[in-house]
């Protein structure tokens, strides 16, 4: 995700997929041979060309060698900072092994700009069985040179996360592994025996040992010469065959987990760039750097990403003070506000330094590689200070899921070009499209229309995206936290533009009763090797396996550590300062399984101090094996320990639809063929009253519960059924419509992807993360042809706002009498509430019957008398007529409703 959205594993369903994404094969075809190689070594196991051709331009060799000889399964997964993740055969064979032989056109890489980061995986795509190291390889070009015909050559072996030079180099000396199993002792591994080891402590050997000819070592400190996390150790190795020395840094990874270190260096107080009384002052964490270096740019552009509008010549350095809790500090007396700035820290992973973004900056420059100063008092639209975020009770929203270029990208959205794409162009009003002489609106006046009450946008903080020439992508590639996404923005190059724009969205939204929702993705970064926690406190916002490699339960290649108290003080500072400075209404956490119950519920504390009634919700689940106890994750099975925010319930899903995880074939209560099983009627009922049923155990509570069908995984209604082998549109349609008024007659938060109301499709996409625009597109003719379908669904997000009997709390929802009839094929429930009309209270009882395609002609009347018609989806009762007995037809949700007298 700069873009390498990698999946190990698929679990719970939905979410993994949005944080990852399937796969694409490179299938260009290659030109005129020119350059011949030699042949094969003995017993490879497939059959590629041995001439790789001169391109006549930059390209890249990757060299690939298996002790095995077996390359049948293996293949690359390549990623850079403007390109998301791709699957890359090995194409070409030679005397190490094999080939990915690629120019860099092809793979949109400019190497003056970006890294090259890769994977070597099992059948990388939607799913993959192995990979041949644990972590992420990258390819760093300042330490390439390329040959006389324009090519880079890196070298790799399987089981070796070294990235190499020359061949020679595969096989020769090189340190494995070197790290602190506890703080007295360090281990190391070599790739060939060793006769001598070193300890150096800040660059004076404190320490020595001698191995007969092993790979293994052990050193233990002295008693009198304690560790210390302030200083930087590093080992040399002597080696047996060759009696080469090489010299790395000893890794921290297990002590910076370890509670010590947590206890001795939490530091409690603000970080990033502070502005007060005419003074910037500048907070970083970083216990373990030696130093730290602040660098202040008037420009936030770089020379790498625009030769015009950049500079990275001029700035002012300043070497910071280091002080207590490991925090580096600089005061300038000057107020700052619109500058940019960087860090540079040195740290046994960094000796030489490296340059990086602060994690806590508020605002940025182009493609988030400078930090910028900020002054929110001059972002702020007209009229800001009169909004405040609407105090919707959870239980009554409508949440309306969707991309910020979704609404926008179709050619039938027909306003300001400029506006397109961006965020802007989501609150422009007066957008229509016309056909067959029927006109409908558009955009953000369709959203209003719907009458929603909550917007949740996936991704906008800040993407690992190029901002200047923006390719569709969903936005599950964190780069910087606290920024706007500047692609979205009519300037990328300005932050403050980016603030003031989003302001207005979200103030024009407040303005039309819709409360924004942010799509939060703190389980994992873009990469972790480079990236600003990594250079801050290398070891430390990760999770690390007992050996120093990444944990990856997001699959993603990462994840983050949140039981990990500065990661934890980050996740809570980052969202209480998004919740307040942006008024935002909630946040949806991906991935939420992956953090640590207790975090969750500090984090959902410090926003409800905030704001009372924020929602927050998120995927109960993890995307891979993680590093985290079982106990201790926020995922379905510990839900009952939820304390003020809920999760999605892919249980009501799948008794549906068979979403997630379900083969395409399979089919759900409502598009089956066959009466299904109890279990799976269970599973519906339970999820009616907004319990959340995991199988084994149920947790009864309408807060916990996010009902839903659809989200921005996996398929659209409409494209779910298609995959199920059903042709006819009508009957999908019908299908569609019913699945979702389930979702907003249930109790608990309502969601539904945008565009279901009008039977969006995604030609027949069921992971468009790096999708075209069109595919993605909100398409405004779906709404003139189901125009019938988009009034139920207003009538049904009408009444799940302002039905009480929609909106019922745990100590209700006992109330609600749940029937299965007629063998399983309808749901009729009856629920006594209070109705207020203007100023008066009246006792009612409401009935919702829901009924699919099975077994139609044999069905019961049900009598409705007394009772009037609130909504019928198939259009076919009279609205105005008494109700009597009614059959239900195929695919048919009824409402009814009727006054109670004295109550009863």
């Amino acid at each position: 995700m700069k873009n390498r959205l990698k999946i190990l594993y698929l679990l719970g369903a939905l979410s993994l997929i949005a944080s990852c994404g399937e796969s694409k094969t490179s299938t260009s075809e290659k030109t005129t041979p020119t350059e011949s190689t030699s042949s094969k070594p003995a017993g490879i196991d497939v059959d590629l060309p041995d001439v790789i051709p001169n391109y006549g331009e930059d390209s890249i060799q990757i060299h690939y060698k298996r002790a095995d000889n077996k390359y049948a399964p293996w293949s690359l997964w390549l990623w850079h900072d403007a390109a998301d993740g791709a699957r890359y055969e090995f194409n070409y064979k030679d005397s190490v092994g094999v080939v990915a032989s690629y120019t860099l056109s092809e793979l949109s890489l400019d190497p003056t700009v970006s890294d090259l980061g890769f994977i070597v995986a099992k059948n990388p795509g939607s799913t993959w069985d192995a990979k041949d190291t644990d972590g992420d390889r990258f390819i760093d070009f300042d330490t390439l040179t390329k040959d006389d015909n324009g090519v880079y050559h890196v070298y790799v072996f399987s089981s070796d996360s070294n990235v190499y030079t020359s061949p020679d180099k595969i096989i020769a000396d090189n340190i494995s592994e070197l790290y602190f199993k506890d703080e007295k002792t360090v281990i190391g591994s070599a790739s060939n025996p060793i006769t001598k080891y070193e300890i150096y402590e800040d660059g004076v050997k404190i320490g020595e040992g001698t191995v007969a000819g092993i790979k293994k070592f052990s050193y233990t400190f002295a008693d009198d010469h304690p560790f210390s996390f302030e200083k930087n150790y590093s080992a040399k190795v002597t080696f047996k065959g060759t009696g080469a020395t090489l010299e790395g840094g000893i890794a921290l990874q297990k002590l910076l987990a370890s509670q010590s270190f947590n206890n001795t260096y939490y530091y409690d107080g603000e970080l990033g760039a502070l502005l007060e009384n005419g003074k910037t002052t500048f907070k970083v964490w970083s216990p373990i750097s030696s130093k730290m270096t602040l660098k202040i740019y008037n420009n936030g552009t770089p020379t790498s990403v625009s030769t015009e509008l950049g500079s990275d010549e001029v700035y002012k350095e300043v070497e910071m003070v280091k002080g207590d809790k490991g925090v580096y500090s600089a005061e300038i007396n000057e107020d700052l506000s619109g500058k940019y700035y960087t860090y540079t820290a040195y740290n046994y992973q960094y000796p030489k330094g490296k340059e990086t973004i602060d994690p806590y900056a508020k605002s940025a420059g182009v493609n988030g590689i400078r930090g910028q100063i900020v002054d929110f008092s001059k972002t702020n639209p007209e009229g800001w200070e009169d909004i405040t975020v609407h105090p919707y009770d959870r239980k009554q929203l409508t949440v309306w899921e969707t991309h910020v270029a979704d609404v926008t990208s179709s050619a039938t959205w027909t306003g300001t070009e400029a506006n397109r794409k961006k965020f802007l162009g989501l609150v422009e009003g007066g957008t229509t499209y016309s056909k067959d002489n029927v006109t409908v609106k558009t955009g953000f006046d369709h959203i209003k229309e719907l009458g929603v009450n909550a917007v949740q946008l996936i991704p906008i903080f800040d993407q690992a995206n190029d901002e200047v020439h923006p390719s569709f992508n969903w936005g599950y590639n964190p780069l910087n936290y606290n920024v706007l996404e500047g692609s979205y923005s009519s300037n990328p190059y300005d932050g403050y533009t980016r603030i003031r724009e989003f302001k207005e969205v979200v103030k024009k939204f407040n303005e039309a009763g819709i409360n924004i929702i942010m799509d939060v993705v703190y389980n994992h970064t873009n990469g972790a090797v480079g990236s600003s926690f990594d250079v801050l406190v290398p070891g430390y916002y990760y999770r690390y396996t007992g050996a120093g490699a990444l944990y990856n339960g997001s699959g993603c290649g990462n994840e983050t550590a949140s039981e990990n108290l500065m990661m934890r003080k980050f996740m809570i500072d980052s969202t209480t300062f998004w919740a307040k400075e942006y008024k935002l209404g909630g946040f949806r956490f991906d991935l939420m399984g992956l953090h640590d119950l207790d975090t969750m519920e500090q984090l959902t504390s410090a926003c409800k101090e905030i704001n009372p009634t924020i929602c927050i919700y998120g995927e109960p689940w993890t995307g891979g094996t993680t590093g985290l106890s079982t106990s201790l994750q926020a995922s379905q099975q510990n839900t009952k320990q939820y304390k003020g925010y809920g999760a999605f319930n892919d249980k009501i899903r799948d008794a549906l639809i068979k979403g997630g995880l379900s083969g395409k074939e399979e089919k759900g209560w409502a598009d089956t063929s066959v009466a299904l099983p109890q279990t799976e009627i269970k599973q519906l009922m339970s999820g009616i009253r907004g319990t959340i049923d995991t199988g084994m155990l149920s947790y009864p509570d309408p807060d916990l519960a996010v009902t839903y069908v659809t989200c921005h995984d996996n398929y659209t209604l409409h494209d779910r059924f298609a995959a199920a082998g059903i042709s006819d549109e009508a009957t999908i349609k019908k299908m569609a419509m019913l699945a979702n008024s389930v979702v907003f007659t249930s109790q608990g938060t309502a969601f539904m992807l945008a565009g279901e109301e009008f039977l969006r499709t995604k030609k027949g996409n069921s992971n468009s993360y790096n999708a075209s625009y069109e595919v993605n597109e909100l398409d405004y003719s779906l709404k003139i042809d189901n125009y019938d379908m988009f009034e139920n669904y207003r009538q049904l997000i009408g009444y799940k706002k302002n039905l009480s009997c929609f909106h019922f709390g745990a100590d209700q929802i006992g109330d609600i009498i749940v029937q299965n009839l007629d063998s399983n094929t309808v749901i009729k429930y009856a629920i006594k509430s209070t109705t207020t009309v203007g100023e008066i209270d009246f006792k009612t009882e409401t009935v919702v019957i829901h009924a699919n395609g099975v077994n139609v002609d044999k069905r019961n009347e049900i009598d409705l008398s007394g009772y009037s018609l609130l909504l019928d989806t198939l259009g076919v009762l009279d609205p105005e007529a008494p109700l009597g007995k009614v059959k239900p037809g195929a695919y048919q949700t009824i409402i009814a409703i009727k006054t109670l007298d004295n109550g009863e």
